[in-house]
């Protein structure tokens, strides 16, 4: 099991720091001049070439990748912001709560309420209720994000006048891009719930179950959910990185000064600090949720400890 854990920790060192490669490339790729950007077209060629020094801009581009390789993951200095002057770790020390947090409450509300709709449908298959929960959750996927938050907006900010609109104060503020976040997230988690559970549910030993005469609701607590939990587990981590990644669109419309808002402003100015150390945060995020989701596989499922405890792997 060690050897298992080992092997997904250096599997995710290596993921993350070739996205770091791939994120620095990128930006370094892009066409147009940062310092030009920062200066706008009034600036002389001389104050153009001054601020691409003062950035290292002027710098050959692997003596710009091994810096940026040593600050970010030696020193841990991610650097200063070109357009806001302001130091990045201190912005982004500020920013991930809320966007960690209205990520991580929008998965929990998404499962409180897929799971057991997809449970039930699944125990209903073929009667309305199935139908009812399939149907609803493909318009619900279906529905763009941005447009469900405006819809929102319009009914419970300006019709109602019960949640605020936008910005950031006490838990109100949150309440509409959380319950937006987690309409199809829910969708998606009631459709994968019902899958796995149909696959249990059909399977032989729940037919012997339940000629035994074990009662239904104790047969899917004890035989159904547990077998049919691990592809459960791994939809709830791909959640997780989608709607902590995904978090910029709702920022943005909510105006909620989060990671995703933070990437955009940095896209917006060409602020190569704020780009990558943001696009890394999300790489970093869901490299540890995989690893997470990797390491409650093992230890649910008696195979992988077999494996690994006999050297096949």
């Amino acid at each position: 099991m060690v050897k298992y854990v080992l092997k997904r920790i250096l599997w995710m060192i290596f993921i993350v720091l070739a996205v770091a490669f791939v994120i620095f490339t990128v930006t370094y790729l892009t066409p147009g001049d940062p310092a030009q950007l920062l200066l706008g077209d009034n600036a002389t060629k001389e104050e153009v070439e001054a601020l691409r020094a003062t950035l290292g801009l002027d710098k050959s581009y692997f003596a710009q990748l091994g810096e940026f390789y040593y600050k970010t993951f030696i020193k841990f200095d991610f650097g200063t912001s070109w357009y806001y002057k302001v130091s990045v770790t201190d912005e982004m020390i500020t920013r991930l709560p809320r966007t960690v947090g209205m990520g991580l409450a929008s998965i929990i509300l998404a499962n409180l309420i897929g799971i057991p709709l997809g449970i039930k449908a699944a125990r209903k298959r073929g009667k309305w209720q199935d139908y009812g929960v399939i149907g609803a959750s493909m318009v619900l996927v279906s529905l763009p994000g941005f447009w469900v938050a405006i819809i929102f907006v319009i009914i419970f900010a300006f019709t109602l006048n019960i949640l605020p609109s936008h910005g950031i104060g006490g838990i109100q503020y949150y309440i509409i891009p959380v319950v937006v976040s987690a309409i199809g997230a829910a969708a998606t988690t009631a459709r994968q719930t019902r899958s796995a559970m149909l696959e249990v549910i059909n399977a032989d030993f729940v037919y012997t179950v339940r000629a035994k005469g074990q009662k239904e609701n104790i047969i899917v607590r004890k035989h159904i959910i547990p077998n049919g939990i691990m592809p459960i587990i791994t939809m709830m981590g791909n959640q997780c990185a989608t709607v902590v990644a995904g978090s910029t669109i709702m920022e943005r419309v909510f105006s909620i000064p989060g990671v995703g808002l933070y990437l955009l402003n940095g896209v917006s100015y060409r602020d190569y600090p704020i780009i990558r150390t943001t696009t890394l945060f999300f790489a970093i995020f869901s490299a540890v949720i995989i690893l997470l989701v990797d390491l409650v596989y093992a230890w649910l499922d008696p195979r992988i400890k077999a494996q690994y405890s006999k050297g096949r792997r």
